[in-house]
């Protein structure tokens, strides 16, 4: 791996530290770059991608997968450092290793198609076409809850386009982009196509405002979506926002119980509910309402929650603590209001700070901040309904448009609901799943844009029309 640039104390905002999500304690820190190193780091951006865009696509791609390669064979150590960054479980974190390589060479496989130029047809007397081409450097500022399936989303897309980039990740989890840029490194993509940065919130706003970007890449929160749109206000460049959910699914009365409750239950748990897809709302139909619960209360209590770096455990602490805190207050506000819990804390033994016990909640209602506003954690409510359009109206009740899942054996009814859905992706029997394949868009305040699938090149590319008359 190169040097870090910001590793010069002249060229810092200050020092950037880690905390464990298990002991709260200081596990590294990194030197958070000043005004010149930001200035040097888009310098090298600007002459690295007027170079890249001229190499050929098959050679960008061949570096690229040599990229995924070396990454992929470090798989261990990788996994390691999501266990001690954000506490992912030891059983869970070579998964997002495998994701993010799966993802990678999809988008691969799809670049020469969806990067090809537009034939519109035959015109006498001309020759026309539509070619996509860069749109120079890129700016990705990626999140610590799955930091490796998020910036790959972009990174590999951007770079396969013929960009550079710029890839800042959260402060929960910079060795991350290290990682990443090491990989690089290894496989010979140039040092000034691909490279990694440090950054407070307001040296990356300058980042977002600076000429030499010309497009930014978030994932976030909707207050940090916020952020960087009004960073970005006075340029006219795109700005691609994956920003937060609140994903309900819905249990009709002809679905497989048993595999709904698991598939449910874990999607509400994965990952600490860490999720911006994780389920936080679910919707049973009164037919099967009392039987679904017992299932999924059942399914809770078989989660072993404990010290991520066991591969016994499932679920691990949340990454930080006000993460840990907004749950709690929002369970507690919610159980005032008259929700009660279904899942016994004590199930799960003496937890530290940051970890919150699994928790379903009956008896909510939409005018609790649990089944408004994101929870981000291992918990979720549940309301019984009458019948499909009820749970439509109420799974549209959101200001959040991310995902939705159906569980049922009907397929067509499924996508005649998935047709009223106000969501960027339906699922039926799964959830909180990305298909590299398919594009990963939100609405409403869950985002704009498109990642992943052929679409996905579409935002990191610009469209020139060659309207040539024959000599």
């Amino acid at each position: 791996m190169s040097a870090d640039p910001s590793s010069s104390p002249a060229s810092s905002d200050g020092v950037q530290p880690t905390l464990s999500p298990v002991t709260g304690a200081v596990i590294l820190e990194r030197p958070l770059a000043g005004a010149s190193t930001l200035d040097a780091t888009l310098d090298r951006a600007e002459r690295g991608r007027r170079a890249w865009r001229e190499t050929p696509l098959d050679r960008r791609l061949e570096l690229i997968s040599a990229m995924v390669d070396d990454f992929a064979s470090r798989k261990d150590s990788i996994a390691a450092g999501l266990v001690q960054q954000i506490g992912r479980p030891t059983k869970w974190a070579g998964g997002e290793v495998n994701g993010f390589v799966d993802r990678a060479r999809t988008m691969i496989r799809l670049a020469p198609g969806a990067l090809a130029p537009i034939n519109p047809g035959e015109k006498a007397g001309f020759v026309r076409s539509i070619k996509r081409e860069p749109l120079g450097t890129v700016l990705v500022l990626a999140p610590w809850n799955y930091p490796y399936l998020t910036a790959v989303n972009a990174v590999v897309p951007a770079l396969a386009a013929g960009n550079a980039v710029v890839l800042k990740h959260s402060d929960q989890s910079p060795l991350c982009a290290e990682e990443m840029v090491a990989s690089a490194r290894a496989a010979g993509i140039p040092e000034e196509v691909f490279q990694f940065i440090h950054m407070t919130h307001e040296r990356t706003a300058a980042a977002v405002g600076d000429p030499r970007v010309h497009h930014v890449c978030f994932t976030g929160s909707v207050e940090g979506g916020h952020a960087v749109l009004a960073a970005a206000r006075r340029r006219f460049i795109d700005v691609g926002l994956e920003l937060g959910g609140k994903d309900p699914a819905y249990v009709r009365p002809d679905a497989d119980l048993a595999f709904a409750a698991e598939n449910i239950v874990e999607g509400v748990l994965f990952n600490s509910g860490q999720s911006c897809c994780a389920v936080e709302r679910i919707y049973v139909h009164e037919a099967v309402y009392d039987d679904f619960l017992e299932r999924a209360i059942a399914e809770c209590e078989r989660w072993v929650v404990g010290d991520p770096a066991d591969p016994a455990t499932w679920m691990g602490p949340m990454a930080r603590a006000r993460g840990a805190e907004t749950v709690r207050r929002q369970v507690d506000a919610a159980m005032a209001a008259g929700a009660w819990g279904l899942v016994d804390p004590s199930v799960f033994g003496d937890l530290g700070a940051n970890f919150v016990a699994p928790q379903l909640l009956a008896e909510v209602s939409h005018e609790m901040e649990l089944m408004r506003e994101e929870t981000f954690g291992p918990v979720a409510g549940l309301m019984r309904v009458r019948d499909d359009a009820e749970a439509v109206r109420l799974m549209n009740d959101s200001r959040y448009g991310l995902t939705a899942s159906v569980w049922s054996r009907d397929l067509a009814a499924a996508e005649a609901l998935g047709d009223q859905l106000e969501t960027g992706t339906v699922f039926l029997n799964r959830c909180d799943y990305l298909d590299p394949e398919l594009a990963w868009t939100g609405v409403k305040d869950s985002g704009r844009g498109a990642t992943l699938s052929v679409l996905g090149f579409h935002h990191l590319t610009r469209a020139k029309s060659f309207h040539l008359r024959r000599p």
